[in-house]
């Protein structure tokens, strides 16, 4: 009897001890799920960040322009992003700037970006006001918005806002494409004509660094008697970490919905990283009109100058600009800029 109830005393000990294994086993896996399942939450957790720019100058004419001088607040962006985890955000902008009437000095406001956007994968889908893709992808690369526009932008090829859908893919590494579909008339004014403007663009990485775009686009006119605006841009850089190269052309027919209003121009640009906060820039812009019917507005503009970043949030860039008008009787403009810009 007493064999046996060691025997049962030793059974009891095991099935104890199992249990005991079990239970520290299932504690680890607990800890570990739990654990995992923060991490989770951690990466998914929503998220929203303030998005201000201001962009200013202090400028002065030389010549004919000498009295054109003084401080300037070009533009300033006021806003908020908020990521909704899952690669689905929200954005909305305001841009404060001047009116293009010169007769008009009262400050105006519009809004910017109003979009909704979900990322998943190499797809993003964008809606509702949203950054055209006209000429988004040179502006970035050539890197000084609060400088000067890109050519596009700056000779009024098209505009950098507009309400509608776009869609990105990216197929490889070496390879993308985007489409878009928006009114056509802009973020400043609201639809007014039935038209739509359609726009399709590819980017090419070939090797690391180098760069390739090609972008048409067809904004209709939605009216009678005027003719459809086609856009044709390309585009070709190399940016390296010392230093960075440009160059684009751009081709408009029949702009402001007017037949035979063609328009053409090329811009070429660089860019050499002298240290961690200072690097300097030149750019050289060209632009036509077939026929001369542009010719009070064709030129040749170059600018050279310098950007220094005073911490992380403010830049300053001293430049100097020439323009060469077309026109016959024109004057040259010769000015001297410090451009100042402060975002995050």
């Amino acid at each position: 009897m007493k064999c046996i109830a060691d025997i049962f005393a030793v059974s009891n000990f095991r099935r104890q001890k199992t249990m005991k294994t079990k239970l520290i086993l299932a504690g680890v896996l607990a800890c570990i799920g739990i654990g995992t399942q923060a991490q989770d939450t951690k990466t998914e957790e929503p998220k929203g960040k303030a998005i201000v720019q201001v962009f200013g100058n202090f400028h002065t004419g030389f010549g004919t322009d000498n009295d054109d001088r003084g401080f300037e607040l070009e533009r300033s962006y006021l806003g908020y992003e908020y990521n909704f985890g899952k690669g689905l955000s929200v954005k909305g902008v305001m841009d404060i700037g001047k009116s293009s009437n010169i007769n008009d000095y009262q400050r105006i406001a519009y809004i910017k970006n109003a979009l909704v956007q979900w990322k998943s994968g190499n797809l993003t889908l964008s809606g509702g006001l949203i950054s055209t893709t006209q000429f988004n992808f040179q502006e970035k690369f050539w890197g000084y918005r609060y400088i000067m526009k890109s050519f596009q932008d700056e000779y009024k090829f098209g505009s950098s806002a507009d309400l509608g859908l776009s869609v990105a893919y990216r197929f490889a590494d070496w390879v993308s494409a985007d489409a878009i579909i928006v009114n056509g008339e802009g973020y400043k004014k609201i639809q007014k004509v039935d038209g739509l403007n359609y726009g399709l663009g590819v980017t090419l990485t070939p090797v690391k660094g180098f760069q390739v775009r090609v972008y048409g686009g067809l904004n209709e006119s939605g009216e009678e008697g005027k003719k459809d605006i086609a856009n044709l841009a390309a585009f070709i850089g190399y940016k390296h970490k010392r230093f960075a190269l440009g160059a684009e052309y751009n081709q408009m027919w029949n702009a402001s919905y007017k037949d035979g209003a063609d328009q053409n121009g090329y811009s070429v640009f660089a860019s050499v990283k002298l240290s961690r906060i200072a690097d300097i820039y030149a750019r050289f812009d060209d632009l036509y009109s077939k026929n001369d019917w542009n010719i009070a507005k064709d030129e040749q503009a170059a600018i050279l100058g310098a950007q220094f970043k005073l911490g992380k949030y403010v830049k300053i860039a001293p430049n100097f600009r020439l323009t060469v008008p077309k026109a016959d009787g024109a004057k040259n403009g010769y000015y001297a800029y410090v451009n100042c810009y402060f975002g995050f």
